[in-house]
C-alpha cells in the first residue's frame, strides 16, 4: 500500500509502488526452553516458542502487537500491544473480500466476472485500484456498508477515520485507506473467516491467500511451505513511518491463525516490519 496523503485513494492506487519481498535467512537453530511451565492453552513446545517470539520482539524496532490462535487446543496468546490500534493498511483487504462473498451468497449484491477479478487482484497483488473500485460500488449511498460488515464480522475496535478535513475528502467518508484497528481485531475476522463463511466461500478466500503474488511472501509466509499458509498483508509509508502487517492461518486444517501488526516508526522501515513479521511466525510455527 502506497504512502498516505492528504488525497482520495484513487489518486494514491496511481502512483502505487509495491515493495519487493525481502529475502529472509532460513528459520534454524533450537527454539529456546520455556523454564517456567506451559503457557495456558498450549503445550511446552508452543510455550516456549512464544516466549522466544517474545524475547525477540524486545530486540526489535518499533510497536509491534500480535495475537496467535491454536484452533484444536484453544489457546490464544495476546502480547502487550495486542489491544493496540494500528494502521490496517492493506490487510483490511481480507474483511472487504469475506464482506463481498457474504453478501453475493444471500442475494444481497451481484459479483460479476469483473468483479471476482479486481477481487482476486486485491488479494494476490494487493492492489489499491481494484479496492477503490470495489469499495465505491458496493459501500453503500451512506458508504458505511463495509464498515458495518466489518464490526459484524469481528472487526469491532475498528475505527475509520477521515481522509482529510476538506470537503472533497470528507464526502469519501469512510475510505478502506484510513482505518485503525488492532491485533486483536485481525484475530477475530481470521476466526470469522475460518469458523463462520459459507464453506464454498472460505474454501475459495482460503485458496487465494495460499496463492498470493510473491510482493506478499513474508510475514506468516514465514511459517514455511510444510505449514500452507495462507495471508493477507499490509504496508503503509505513514507520516510517522512505516506500518507493516500480517493476518493469515498454518498448519494441517488451518489449525493456527496470526495477526501481527508493526508500528516502525522513526526505528525502522518496510524492510525491518517484513522481517520482524516473517520471523515471527517462523519461530511460532516452523517444525510444528
Amino acid at each position: 500500500m502506497a504512502r498516505r496523503v492528504a488525497t482520495s485513494a484513487c489518486v494514491l492506487a496511481a502512483a502505487v509502488v509495491i515493495p519487493a519481498a525481502p529475502a529472509f535467512a532460513p528459520f534454524a537453530g533450537a527454539v529456546p526452553v520455556h523454564t517456567q511451565g506451559p503457557i495456558s492453552g498450549f503445550d511446552a513446545d508452543m510455550s516456549s516458542r512464544i516466549a522466544a517470539v517474545d524475547a525477540y520482539l524486545a530486540t526489535r524496532p518499533g510497536l509491534t502487537g500480535y495475537v496467535m490462535r491454536d484452533r484444536v487446543s484453544g489457546g490464544t496468546y495476546r502480547n502487550a500491544n495486542a489491544d493496540t490500534n494500528f494502521w490496517t493498511a492493506s490487510t483490511i483487504k481480507l474483511a472487504i473480500a469475506e464482506d463481498l462473498l457474504n453478501r453475493a451468497r444471500v442475494g444481497a449484491i451481484q459479483l460479476g466476472p469483473d468483479d471476482r477479478a479486481l477481487m482476486e487482484s486485491m488479494l494476490a497483488t494487493s492492489n489499491d485500484e481494484a479496492a477503490d473500485f470495489l469499495w465505491n460500488k458496493f459501500a453503500g449511498l451512506d458508504r458505511m456498508s463495509f464498515n458495518n460488515a466489518f464490526r459484524a464480522n469481528g472487526m469491532t475496535g475498528l475505527v475509520p477515520l477521515p481522509p482529510t478535513t476538506s470537503l472533497e475528502q470528507v464526502k469519501l467518508f469512510p475510505d478502506w485507506g484510513f482505518q485503525q484497528c488492532s491485533p486483536a481485531d485481525l484475530d477475530r475476522l481470521m476466526d470469522n473467516v475460518l469458523t463462520r463463511m459459507h464453506p464454498d466461500d472460505r474454501a475459495y478466500l482460503l485458496d487465494r491467500m495460499r496463492h498470493v503474488d510473491t510482493n506478499q511472501h513474508w510475514g506468516m509466509w514465514g511459517a514455511g511451505a510444510a505449514m500452507t499458509p495462507g495471508l493477507k498483508n499490509g504496508w503503509s509509508d505513514e507520516q510517522g513511518g512505516w506500518v507493516v502487517n500480517s493476518v493469515g492461518f498454518a498448519g494441517p486444517g488451518e489449525r493456527y491463525t496470526l495477526a501481527i501488526m508493526t508500528d516502525q516508526g522513526s526505528q525502522g522501515g518496510y524492510t525491518d516490519g517484513a522481517e520482524t513479521t516473517t520471523h515471527v511466525a517462523q519461530l511460532l510455527f516452523q517444525g510444528r
